[in-house]
């Protein structure tokens, strides 16, 4: 651990988002074993030598004018107009669409009834500030959707329903209705209406309550339910019309919205956050792109952030635990000036869909932790949702939040599950080279996965979620309490009138609050002095008797008494006043936990922390915040789950002590203690103290070892340790230890907390407990610092947003150091904080031979929200409905490569297809075709995989694993982050509607194209990888493995259907030259031609440069010159398509379309004597089977060209 306070977090290169930059080390104000509090050695120039006992010299009027002005320079925004209110949009035109031909179809206008009548049941339309809706301009829906498809849908309103079936069933998990296009738009327009009253400061927030959904929708491309896509128009806007510069877009509907990830995903100026169901591919929409490894590229990169659940039943926990570890720090550092939220509710407990588990009151929490970013400014979008019950509960909950009322407990709150854990540290592994932020200490990194066997393991079973807990939302006369009596300054140094701790302290606090309006705006509660019997329950009748005697002591008697203690001074007022401090504090407990206010402050002093059973220390007399806890359980008649979090920058000694036995009060202090140097000095502010007997682990402390710790400091403790273990521990009730000796400006903490970050840290802190949290003031000796943090706290109280923080550095290496070593001693105490290794672990592991199971059609409205293991199919009423159309059409389930295991016996293994094998590969290599020459087959097991699935989970996985694509090299470490683009390039919407009424209805034709393909081809069409073998090279490996009875070959069959098909472009009139070099290294061999743009690049095995191509343009889909393969990159998959006619001696028809949006339809003409020839004779014609490594057939003499067509 070390004990410096350089802020150097890494010495890796990591690119400067906001030039960082921190001030030269300061190592002034660092206290010395025996030196007392308050207490300095090698004071800086603006303080004065510091006496004994903690008395200093006055501070001159010219360095307390610069404190001023220093404090006066932050963006406190604290005299800024207050903006209240909630938008919510709200239309019944919405309702007028559904789908014609199904009747049961999920998404249909009872989802906006529901939530109607829940939203009136609970009195929330009345609260809100309504706004009607308006249309989205062409010229708007444009800034994310090409013209020609914003046309296309516009024709929709004019189709009759046969019409409309056909071109909904060219799409994924659609349907279409005359009216469907007008509502798009309205949804749209809704969302932007929102954007002007949030951004115009009209209101604080807003939510859109709207249909049909809009992420799935991309540039060109209605999928899942989706038209046109909300949120995307809305950031794009923002920053037209409004000139945002910086938008964050959170998706935490249950499905991955790809839409939004394509759309913004080579873009820096917006941040796309998405946390959906994945299953490793095996969930709707069956990408690649939705793995945590898919990060954006270019100028994008790290600013696509996924996290993928990849198990059922996840739950709060897992949810909350994805924001604070990941979302909030970026967030932070990324600092939106608007946040955007694609707030789907499939993902609560009893959705037909998402098949999780999270409640109405996680959401509540998820969105209170949203509303303390961009000043506020939090738009929710309304997009999936199929359980009525959940989603209007869950509408319900969030809109309770933006409109300020308290999150409800959470039910069952724990910790992120191993599955959540591992997506989480696969998720921070990648994004972590891109944002300052995550970077952990370097000197504890590799000790994270060390002594896992010391962890105490707790087997969990299968999780049984309990019924679906309905919310309680309080009733409130007042929301926060404030209480402070001016008799408290009747304690003060008679020997020195400018020691720290003065009366003016509580007094400016006062007036700051009475100046901003803030005092007035709270309820004041009158004080009283605390009982004996609330006194002893933390201190002994001997002490208590002791400080009341002094109130007769003379003057040279209090002087003998405070000199037996430890940094104190006493008056005659001095045990009135802590009387009096304490029992202001319980007071203020007692409004809080009957209701009367939701939470509070409590401006008091004397301070109290420091206060031992029978001992005053370090300026405290009574132990107020340790009263006040006591008392809290004494008048609710249990032990009450109380949190203490002390950020007082002095460790809590007394209030450690109280508790250290008992489990029911967990304390958490953040303190400066410099290896033991700093006050109170000792070990008993060490990270290694956690409490004793049935309350070990309930004693946490993070011990900062040097100055200049700040909010970076502050923030990365509250999302990594403070907040984890609290929403695990799941108090009942939270009360601060509020010293500002922390702020910057404070003689005596040498710390840098800004006024905003202690609002920020405040607001944190209230999704806690119901929202009962209370403020009770401690340390702070600086009166412009404390003056203002309190009131920047109590504003967070009151409800007001945090202002915008701007962090100018990424948390102190020393910082990173103290809190990776608490985390690492209370690991085994808390499993919110134990670390998975950053292996994906998730999906099959065994290696079984499995026959392939031959996916039947179905129909494309069954695609959304379901799972097909194995190949299956789920029933129509499993997933989203299926469509009703004739036309027999692939499902996404289908449209995913198939990962086949074929045996061969012995004899058999002649009869294997021919290829070109690579140099001394084995079978399990040539499986893969990942593995690097000469490797064994263990090896190739391993490393031939990427880290989401090995070989062997391929065999188990059947049917829907994802195939690793032609010219990506990865192996068992980290895998690269994919680019995962949208179309750039689409052929022209109005090409479909001309096809329209040429479709033919009959499901003959699909049934006809299928046939075509032999069941062989389909087996056995390419290798993994995209390798070419030979036969001889196939015999060769197959005969190294002689001994065994059977060997096993992996073949991969190409998607039926794929979304990105859109983007290939009509070919050069001059044909295609598989002759052609690459463009960069000039290359005869292997060689891919681009569907988008036609310029031809090597392959991976030869310079790569196809990749490279791909992530520079982001053009899709690729052609093999070498055997006709079709490999999509955002897919990651080959994709089928037909070949020329079955025999030679038979034309090639010059268009054979097998409808629009399922297959790319190849005319391949071969044994041309030049590329432009039109007529061959019959017999120059050949055929290439799809997937095949083409042969010239013997004896031709002509050049081969291929001449190929789009669709």
């Amino acid at each position: 651990m070390t004990s410096t306070g350089q802020d150097t977090t890494t010495t890796r290169q990591r690119r400067s988002r906001h030039n960082p930059h921190s001030p030269p080390h300061d190592s002034s104000v660092t206290s010395k074993r025996g030196v007392k509090k308050g207490a300095l050695l090698h004071s800086s120039p603006s303080l004065a030598e510091v006496k004994k006992k903690g008395r200093m010299k006055k501070l001159t009027q010219a360095t307390e004018q610069d404190l001023i002005v220093d404090l006066q320079g932050l963006d406190l925004n604290l005299e800024a107009k207050t903006l209240s209110g909630t938008g919510l949009v709200f239309d019944e035109q919405l309702n007028e669409f559904h789908c014609l031909w199904d009747d049961s179809f999920p998404e249909g206008p009872e989802r906006l009834h529901a939530i109607k009548e829940q939203l009136i049941q609970e009195g929330l339309l009345d609260r809100c500030v309504s706004f009607q809706a308006r249309f989205a301009e062409k010229e708007e829906l444009m800034l994310v959707h090409s013209l020609e498809y914003i046309d296309l849908m516009e024709t929709t309103q004019y189709m009759n329903e046969g019409e409309l079936h056909i071109l909904a069933d060219t799409y994924d998990s659609v349907y279409l209705h005359p009216n469907s296009y007008t509502c798009a738009c309205l949804a749209s327009g809704s969302v932007l209406r929102l954007v002007d009253a949030v951004v115009g400061n009209e209101i604080r927030n807003g939510m859109a309550i709207i249909r049909p959904p809009g992420h799935h929708a991309q540039h060109s491309l209605m999928d899942g339910y989706c038209m046109f896509n909300h949120v995307a128009v809305a950031a794009r806007y923002a920053q037209k019309k409004h000139a945002v510069q910086r938008v964050l877009i959170v998706d935490w509907d249950v499905h991955h919205g790809q839409g939004t990830q394509f759309t913004f995903d080579q873009d820096p100026s917006v941040l796309y956050f998405s946390i959906h169901r994945y299953e490793q591919g095996r969930f709707w929409p069956h990408l690649k792109a939705s793995n945590w490894s898919t990060v954006g590229f270019g100028r994008g990169q790290g600013y696509t952030i996924n996290v993928p659940w990849n198990q059922v039943g996840m739950r709060d926990a897992d949810y909350i635990a994805a924001f604070l570890h990941l979302l909030l720090p970026v967030a932070l550092e990324f600092q939106p000036q608007l946040v955007l939220v694609a707030a789907g509710f499939d993902a609560l407990q009893g959705d037909p869909k998402g098949e999780m588990a999270a409640t109405p009151a996680g959401f509540a929490q998820l969105t209170h932790l949203l509303m303390g970013l961009a000043g506020g400014k939090l738009i929710l979008s309304l997009e999936g949702g199929y359980n009525l019950r959940s989603l209007a509960e869950g509408v319900s909950a969030s809109l309770h939040t933006l409109l300020g009322d308290p999150c409800p407990i959470l039910e069952s709150p724990g910790a992120p599950c191993p599955s959540a854990q591992t997506s989480l540290s696969c998720a921070l592994e990648a994004l972590e080279p891109f944002w300052e932020v995550l970077v952990r200490s370097a000197e504890t990194l590799e000790e994270d996965f060390l002594e896992e066997e010391n962890v105490e393991k707790e087997e969990e079973g299968p999780w049984q979620p309990p019924a679906l807990a309905i919310p309680t939302w309080p009733v409130l006369q007042a929301r926060t309490g404030l209480v402070y009596d001016q008799r408290m300054m009747g304690h003060y140094n008679l020997w020195d009138n400018h020691h720290p701790e003065m009366p003016q302290r509580v007094f400016r606090i006062m007036r700051r609050l009475e100046e901003l309006g803030l005092a007035g705006r709270c309820l004041t509660l009158p004080t009283r002095p605390a009982t004996d019997a609330e006194l002893l329950t933390c201190h002994s009748a001997e002490y208590i008797g002791r400080l009341r005697a002094t109130a007769k002591m003379k003057t040279r008697e209090l002087h003998r008494e405070g000199s037996n203690f430890d940094s104190i001074y006493i008056c005659p007022g001095t045990f009135a006043c802590a009387q009096l401090a304490t029992g202001a504090a319980c007071r203020l407990v007692e409004a809080v936990l009957a209701g009367e206010v939701l939470n509070g402050a409590a401006v008091v002093r004397p301070p109290g922390h420091h206060a031992e059973r029978d001992a005053a220390c370090g300026f405290c007399f009574f132990n107020s915040v340790a009263v006040a806890a006591r008392h809290a359980q004494a008048i609710s008649g249990h032990a009450l789950r109380i949190l203490i979090v002390d950020w007082d920058v002095h460790h809590g000694n007394g209030t450690q002590h109280i508790f250290e036995e008992d489990p029911s009060v967990l304390y958490i202090s953040l303190h400066r203690y410099d290896h033991g140097t700093f006050f109170p000095m000792g070990d008993e502010g060490a990270s290694c103290q956690t409490g004793r007997a049935a309350g070990t682990g309930f004693t946490v402390n993070v011990a900062w070892n040097g100055p200049r710790v700040g909010d970076a400091d502050y923030l990365a403790a509250w999302h990594r340790l403070v907040l984890p273990i609290a929403y695990e521990f799941n108090p009942e009730l939270v009360l601060v230890s509020a010293g500002f000796d922390a702020a910057r400006g404070d003689p005596l903490g040498g710390c840098q907390v800004s006024p905003e970050g202690y609002a920020h840290l405040t607001h944190l802190l209230m999704g806690l407990a119901n929202g009962r949290i209370i403020l009770i003031l401690e340390g702070g000796y600086n009166l412009t610092s404390i003056s203002e943090s309190m009131a920047a706290c109590t504003r967070s109280l009151l409800g007001d947003p945090p202002p915008l923080l701007n962090l100018s550095r990424p948390p102190l290496s020393g910082a990173l150091a103290s809190i990776t070593e608490t985390i690492h001693i209370h690991r085994r105490y808390w499993r919110s904080l134990r670390v998975m290794k950053v292996e994906d672990k998730e999906g099959p592991s065994s290696s079984k031979s499995i026959t392939k199971k031959v996916t039947q059609p179905a129909n494309r409205g069954s695609g959304v929200g379901m799972t097909a293991p194995d190949g299956n199919i789920p029933d129509a009423d499993a997933g989203k409905p299926t469509s009703a159309s004739p036309v027999a059409a692939s499902t996404p389930d289908q449209a995913k490569s198939e990962t086949t295991v074929v045996e061969f016996s012995r004899d058999q293994i002649s009869e294997a297809p021919t290829g070109e094998d690579t140099a001394d590969q084995t079978p399990s290599e040539a499986a893969t075709g990942e593995a690097a020459v000469d490797q064994t087959p263990s090896e190739a097991a391993t490393e031939g995989a990427t880290q989401d699935q090995t070989p062997s989970e391929e065999a188990v996985g059947g049917a829907e694993m994802i195939q690793t694509p032609p010219a990506l090299c990865t192996d068992n470490q980290t895998p690269p982050a994919l680019p995962a683009q949208g179309a750039t390039t689409q052929i022209p919407p109005s090409k479909l509607t001309e096809n329209l009424r040429n479709l033919d209805l009959n499901s003959e034709a699909q049934e006809a194209a299928d046939s075509q393909i032999p069941e062989d081809e389909r087996l056995l069409g390419e290798a993994a990888g995209g390798q070419d073998r030979d036969a001889s090279g196939l015999t060769q490996s197959f005969e190294e493995h002689a001994d065994a009875d059977q060997v096993m070959l992996y073949a991969v069959t190409p998607l039926p259907w794929c979304p990105h098909l859109v983007a290939v472009r009509p070919v050069p009139e001059s044909g295609l030259d598989v002759t052609q070099p690459c463009r960069d290294c000039g290359t005869l061999q292997e060689n891919w031609v681009c569907l988008s743009c036609y310029q031809v690049y090597c392959g991976r095995y030869v310079g790569a440069h196809m990749l490279q191509h791909h992530e520079v343009s982001g053009h899709p889909l690729v052609l093999s010159y070498v055997d006709l393969s079709t490999w999509c990159y955002n897919c990651e998959a080959y994709v089928h398509h037909q070949v020329g006619s079955p025999g030679c001696e038979e034309r090639c028809s010059p268009e054979q379309v097998w409808g629009a949006h399922t297959s790319l339809t190849l005319n391949v003409r071969m044994c041309s004597p030049s590329p432009s020839s039109e007529d061959l004779d019959e017999g120059q014609r050949h055929s290439i089977p799809s997937g095949r490594h083409f042969s010239p057939p013997q004896g031709c003499q002509f050049q081969h060209k291929y001449f190929v067509r789009g669709l």
